[in-house]
C-alpha cells in the first residue's frame, strides 16, 4: 500500500525529469516554508518584492518545465481569496480615489493588493512542489523531517483515498440522475444532503476496516519508508536559492521602508 503506485496523486503531480523534480523532497519542503515565510513578511505596497518574488517562481516554472496554463489553471485555486480581496477597497477607511467612476478606500486598494499577491506567489510556490514532487516523496520527505508519523500517515491516507471518494460521488450522482434527480432545483436538496450522509458513513465505515485490515498486517501507526534518494548539499542550496533571493528582497523592503 505504502508503493508509489498506490498512491493516487496521478493528478497533481506532473512526470518529470528536470532539475527541479531530481531534487530531494525534504530540501524543497524546506525551500517551500522559507519561500512562503518570506512572502509573508513582504511589507505593505512593496510592489518591487513581489515582482522580484514572481520572476523567481517563474523561473523555477521554466526550469521544471512545467506549462503555464497548467499552472494558471491549477493557482486558480486562490480565486475565494481574490474575490474577498475585491471587496476591501469598498468597505476600507481613509483616503479615497474614484477607479471607473467608483469611489475606492486607497488603502483597500494596497491592502487588496498585498493579499492576492502573497496567496498568488504562496500557491504557486506550493503548486511547484506538488507537481515536481510525487506524493509517496513528498511524505517520506516529511517523515525525514521528523513530523509525527500520526500526521505523516493521516495525510499519505487523505491524499490516497480522495480519488476513492470521489469516484464514489460520481457513481452515486449518476444513479441518482438515472433516477430522476436534477441538482437544478431546490427541492432537490434533500437527496443531495441525504447522499453526503451516506458517503460520510460509508467513508467511516471504509476506513475502519482498512485500519483493522492493517493492523492485522502488522501496522504499528507509521508508514514504511520508501527508497527516497537523500538530499545532497547541492540539493540544500538549488532548492533554498528561491527563498535566499525572497527574503533578500524582503529585507531590503523592510530597511529601506
Amino acid at each position: 500500500m505504502a508503493g508509489r503506485h498506490a498512491v493516487g496523486h496521478h493528478h497533481v503531480h506532473v512526470p518529470g525529469d528536470s532539475p527541479v523534480h531530481r531534487l530531494a523532497p525534504e530540501a524543497k519542503l524546506v525551500g517551500l516554508g522559507l519561500f512562503v515565510a518570506s512572502v509573508a513578511l513582504v511589507p505593505p505596497r512593496a510592489v518591487g518584492v513581489y515582482a522580484v518574488d514572481g520572476l523567481v517562481l517563474a523561473a523555477v516554472v521554466a526550469v521544471a518545465c512545467l506549462s503555464p496554463r497548467l499552472v494558471a489553471s491549477r493557482v486558480a485555486v486562490v480565486a475565494p481569496f481574490v474575490v474577498f480581496a475585491l471587496f476591501i477597497p469598498f468597505v476600507a477607511d481613509g483616503e479615497q480615489t474614484e477607479l471607473l467612476g467608483v469611489s475606492m478606500s486607497v488603502d483597500g486598494l494596497w491592502s487588496a493588493g498585498d493579499i492576492v499577491a502573497k496567496a498568488l506567489l504562496g500557491a504557486t510556490a506550493t503548486l511547484l512542489v506538488s507537481a515536481t514532487t510525487p506524493l509517496p516523496d513528498l511524505m517520506a520527505g516529511l517523515a525525514r523531517l521528523r513530523v509525527p508519523p500520526v500526521m505523516v500517515a493521516i495525510a499519505a491516507f487523505m491524499f490516497r483515498y480522495l480519488d476513492l471518494q470521489v469516484d464514489q460521488l460520481r457513481r452515486m450522482r449518476a444513479a441518482m440522475t438515472a433516477r430522476g434527480h436534477d441538482p437544478r432545483w431546490l427541492w432537490q436538496a434533500r437527496p443531495v444532503a441525504s447522499s453526503a450522509g451516506v458517503l460520510f458513513v460509508r467513508s467511516y465505515e471504509r476506513g475502519e476496516r482498512i485500519h483493522q485490515a492493517m493492523l492485522a498486517r502488522g501496522f504499528t501507526g507509521a508508514m514504511p519508508e520508501l527508497e527516497v534518494r537523500r538530499p545532497d548539499r547541492s540539493d540544500w542550496w538549488v532548492a533554498g536559492l528561491p527563498a535566499v533571493v525572497a527574503l533578500a528582497a524582503t529585507t531590503s523592503a523592510l530597511v529601506l521602508s
